[in-house]
């Protein structure tokens, strides 16, 4: 064993908090204290980054109007894919995809305009952008789960309508809605 190696204690948590992650749907109402969404969102940050460029940012969404316009989104892009699901769409209809008006704080994770000069890591693969958010949103998410807060991740909107409603730079691209918040339990298995 490495001499740089965490204590058999630490190494069990950071399997569990991997193993145990899930993507939530099911939220308890309730907020997350403001000095421990401090401490998530910065967890972000600490994720790795070409270049340490972190091309993305996260929006927090404070305004219930606007969470009802984006949830809508959500719904109209929800009844498109069971429509394109064909036989399956019946199935798909009854489960719950997403958590945007029940979860205590929304955060629309998005890469940020003018990323094009920035070629460190990009210049042969233009996608480490995209993935450094995913490496981001990874890390709010186990995160959030070693501090016993739920998150989901909702994919489900056209990007250009989202960053529309957002009032987006050009170039800005919304990829993730992030709902976090207090859950009554984690699910035992992946949805």
């Amino acid at each position: 064993m490495s001499e740089h190696a965490f204590s058999d204690v630490e190494r069990a948590a950071i399997y569990r908090a991997i193993g145990e992650r899930r993507d939530m749907r099911h939220f308890a109402g309730g907020q997350v204290a403001p000095e421990l969404l401090a401490r998530l969102v910065a967890a972000p940050h600490q994720a790795p980054s070409v270049g340490l460029m972190e091309p993305w940012g996260l929006i927090p969404i404070t305004r219930r109007d606007l969470r009802g316009r984006i949830q809508a989104l959500v719904e109209a892009e929800r009844v498109r894919t069971a429509e394109a699901l064909g036989e399956r769409s019946d199935a798909f209809m009854k489960l719950k995809v997403e958590g945007i008006n029940d979860c205590a704080e929304l955060l629309v994770a998005a890469l940020m305009d003018n990323r094009e000069p920035h070629i460190f890591g990009r210049r042969t693969l233009p996608e480490m952008d995209l993935a450094s958010l995913a490496c981001a949103i990874q890390n709010l998410w186990l995160a959030a789960r070693g501090q016993g807060v739920g998150m989901g991740w909702v994919s489900l909107f056209e990007r250009a309508e989202l960053g529309v409603l957002l009032g987006l730079p050009e170039g800005a691209e919304p990829i993730a809605l992030l709902c976090l918040g207090p859950v009554h339990a984690f699910y035992e298995e992946p949805m």
